[in-house]
C-alpha cells in the first residue's frame, strides 16, 4: 500500500515489547529487556537499513540476515529500498520485517526521490540509519542535517577494486564517498583487506570496524539430491566433473579470467564441464559467451540465471570458482563451504582466509594461475583428499548468523551512545 508519507510501504504489525527505552529511542512502545548467550545492548533500538534494492545479491542477501537477526534480538528494524520488487523482499515479509520502497524510477530521479526520502526519514526517526554499499551510504551521510540524533552508520563491501572497469560517475561517486566518510559515526567493512583497503585511500580509521558476513547454514548445507536434479535439468550427468562460478555479470567478478583458464583445462580434460551462474548486461553476457566460443567452450559451458536461493546450484557443483579481481568477503566462498563444496578463490579481499588452503589460491587476473589452483584441486578431489564435512564445519565454527548480528548490534549500540555524547556538550 501507499503510506501517508507517499512511499509504497509493506507494513506489518511490529512484535509488542515492554522494558527499558533506550536514551535515543523515539518509538511508540517501550523496548524489553532481553537475554542472549553472547554480550550484547540490553537497549531495544529502533533501526533503519538503507539499500539500492533486495535483487539477488551477497549484499542484500547479508542486508536480510542481519535485519533479521537484530529483530529477533529484540530491536525495532525496517528496510528501505531504492528500487523495490526485489526477490530477497519475500525473506523480510516472512520474517515480519517492514519494508520501504522509495521509488525510484532511475538514475536520474533526484528531486522527488529525495522528497520521499525525506519523508520516511522525517517519519521514522530512526536511533540508527545503516546503508549498505556505495549510493546509499552517500544518501545516508548527506542525510546528517536531518538526523543530529540518529547514529549514521555505513556498510562497505568491496576492496581493491579496478575502477577503469566503470564510467566516470561511478568514479566520481567513489571519490565522493571518501570526503564523506568522515561524516558517519561507524563504518562497518566486512573484511581486513576491506579496510586496509578503505584506510589507504582515505577512510578514517577511527570510524572504521570489521564484522565479517554470517552465513546461514541451516539454510546452506549438502544436499546432492537436489543438486543431482539441477545438473539433470543443466544436462550434466553424473559422470562429468561440474566447475561453477556464481556471481552476477560484472568484469570485477572475472568471468574471462575464468573462461580462459577453463578452455586451458578442459583441453586436456574432456569429463569437465562448467556453468556461470548470474544475471548482468545483454551485452557484457554477449561478450563472455563469444569467448567461450572462440576458446572451444561453447556447448560445455552452462549460462543459468541468478535465483533466490542458490543452495541447490551450489549443491549440483563439484568444484566453485571464484575467479574475481576484488571482493570483501565473499558470501559465495562461504555459502559453498557451508555446503561441503571445495572452492579456488583468487587472492582477493579475505577470500583466501575463508578459503583456507594456500594451493587453492590464485592470482588474480591470472588465468594461468587459476588453471594450476583448479588443477590442484581437481586432483585432490580424484585423490579423495578433500573432507567435505570439514569444509562446512569451518564456516559453522566462523562465520555464523548469531556472530554478525551479536558484533553489528554491539557497534550499533556504541554508535548510538557516542552520536548522544555529542548531542549533550
Amino acid at each position: 500500500m501507499i503510506s501517508r508519507f507517499g512511499i509504497a510501504e509493506a507494513h506489518v504489525r511490529a512484535p509488542e515489547r515492554s522494558g527499558t527505552r533506550h536514551p535515543g529511542y523515539r518509538g511508540q512502545r517501550a523496548p524489553m529487556p532481553f537475554e542472549r548467550e553472547e554480550a550484547g545492548t540490553s537497549t531495544r533500538m529502533k533501526i533503519l537499513f538503507l539499500c539500492r534494492s533486495l535483487d539477488v545479491g551477497g549484499a542484500e542477501r547479508q542486508i536480510v540476515e542481519l535485519a533479521k537477526g537484530l529483530r529477533q534480538r529484540g530491536h525495532e528494524v525496517s528496510v528501505a529500498v531504492l528500487y523495490g520488487g526485489g526477490p530477497l523482499e519475500a525473506d523480510l515479509e516472512a520474517a515480519d520485517v517492514p519494508r520501504h520502497d522509495l521509488r525510484k524510477s532511475g538514475r536520474w530521479d533526484i528531486a522527488g526521490f529525495a522528497a520521499r526520502l525525506v519523508r520516511l526519514l522525517r517519519a521514522e526517526r530512526p536511533d540508527v540509519l545503516h546503508s549498505y554499499l556505495t549510493l546509499p551510504n552517500l544518501l545516508a551521510a548527506a542525510s546528517r542535517p536531518l538526523l543530529r540524533r540518529t547514529a549514521v552508520v555505513w556498510g562497505v563491501r568491496a576492496s581493491s577494486m579496478n575502477l577503469e572497469h566503470y564510467d566516470w560517475l561511478f568514479r566520481l561517486v567513489e571519490r565522493l564517498a571518501v570526503f564523506l566518510s568522515r561524516r558517519v559515526d561507524r563504518i562497518i567493512v566486512n573484511s581486513q583487506a576491506g579496510f586496509a583497503h578503505h584506510l589507504r585511500i582515505g577512510y578514517p580509521a577511527p570510524a572504521m570496524r570489521v564484522v565479517e558476513n554470517g552465513i546461514d547454514t541451516g539454510r546452506f548445507f549438502p544436499d546432492r539430491a537436489r543438486g543431482v536434479e539441477l545438473r539433470r535439468h543443466w544436462g550434466v550427468p553424473g559422470s562429468e566433473i561440474l566447475i561453477g562460478l556464481v556471481g552476477r555479470l560484472d568484469p570485477m567478478k572475472g568471468h574471462q579470467t575464468f573462461l580462459e583458464a577453463a578452455a586451458s583445462i578442459a583441453a586436456h580434460r574432456p569429463e569437465l564441464r562448467f556453468v556461470c551462474v548470474g544475471n548482468g548486461d545483454a551485452a557484457f553476457l554477449a561478450h563472455l559467451r563469444r569467448i567461450a566460443d572462440r576458446s572451444g567452450l561453447g556447448g560445455r559451458v552452462v549460462w543459468q540465471n541468478a535465483v533466490p536461493d542458490p543452495m541447490p546450484a551450489y549443491n549440483a557443483l563439484d568444484v566453485l570458482c571464484s575467479a574475481s579481481d576484488g571482493e570483501g568477503f565473499s558470501n559465495v566462498i562461504a555459502e559453498a563451504m557451508a555446503c561441503g563444496v571445495p572452492c579456488v578463490a583468487t587472492d582477493v579481499g579475505d577470500s583466501a582466509r575463508i578459503v583456507g588452503r594456500p594451493e587453492y589460491v590464485a592470482e588474480p587476473g591470472n588465468p594461468r594461475s587459476l588453471e594450476q589452483a583448479l588443477i590442484t584441486l581437481l586432483d585432490d578431489l580424484k585423490a579423495q583428499r578433500v573432507d567435505r564435512a570439514a569444509l562446512r564445519q569451518r564456516i559453522v565454527e566462523s562465520y555464523s548468523i548469531e556472530r554478525l548480528a551479536c558484533r553489528t548490534e554491539n557497534l550499533l549500540s556504541e554508535a548510538v551512545a557516542q552520536r548522544l555524547g555529542r548531542n549533550a556538550r
